[in-house]
């Protein structure tokens, strides 16, 4: 399954997906994991410290997730509508922060 938005940071990186609904959601994250969420704002900020690319269902590539992806140098694809419902944690998949596309490779089990 695919998903396209816009490429908002370049760089390809295949991981495991942690979808974050809220900021007190960034503490699950894991070192290397794929950020998910909604939107990302100033409070989300030391979460691209751990992650190795993100994706969102809102924004533009000069939103906030798109801008920090950068600084940080991880791929990022926001504005794809609806990641937070296709995608579900523990799910492995690519981030094409070049051509603006997330695909799931492998869906969590359980």
């Amino acid at each position: 399954r695919k998903l396209t938005g816009f490429a908002a940071s370049t760089g390809v990186v295949e991981g495991v997906a942690r979808v974050c609904r809220e900021p007190g959601d960034i503490a699950l994250l894991q070192h290397g994991e794929i950020l998910v969420a909604a939107t990302t704002s100033p409070t989300w900020a030391p979460a691209f410290q751990l992650v190795s690319g993100c994706v969102t269902d809102i924004g533009g590539t000069c939103c906030h997730a798109a801008i920090v992806a950068r600084e940080y140098g991880i791929a990022a694809v926001v504005g794809t509508g609806y990641g937070t419902k296709m995608i579900q944690t523990g799910d492995r998949i690519r981030v094409d922060g070049d051509a603006g596309v997330v695909e799931i490779l492998e869906r969590a089990s359980g």
